[in-house]
């Protein structure tokens, strides 16, 4: 049985998000049975299915983050939160 696509929000809406800076702060649950972002007032939350395991689920986080934004993966990177559930990612300005 194939995998659901993930739950993406608007594009627009999550760089709405970003800070000055094209920062994003969000709150990951790895580990999760399917992957996707959501928009609350006050986070953004990411889920994704990698374990948190050697760094499996900062690579997903990126992924499924940069696909929401419509972005290549490599315009995103981790700047702060590499052992924490809340991270900060780093957006490269298109």
């Amino acid at each position: 049985m194939a995998r659901a696509p993930a739950a993406l929000p608007d594009p627009e809406h999550l760089k709405a998000r970003l800070d000055a800076g094209g920062r994003l702060a969000v709150k990951v649950t790895p580990g999760a049975r399917e992957e996707s972002v959501t928009l609350t007032e006050a986070e953004v939350l990411v889920k994704v299915r990698a374990p948190a395991d050697k760094g499996a689920a900062n690579d997903a986080v990126l992924a499924v983050v940069a696909r929401a934004l419509g972005l290549a993966p490599s315009r995103v990177r981790l700047v702060r939160g590499g052992t924490s559930r809340q991270k900060l990612l780093q957006v490269a300005p298109n």
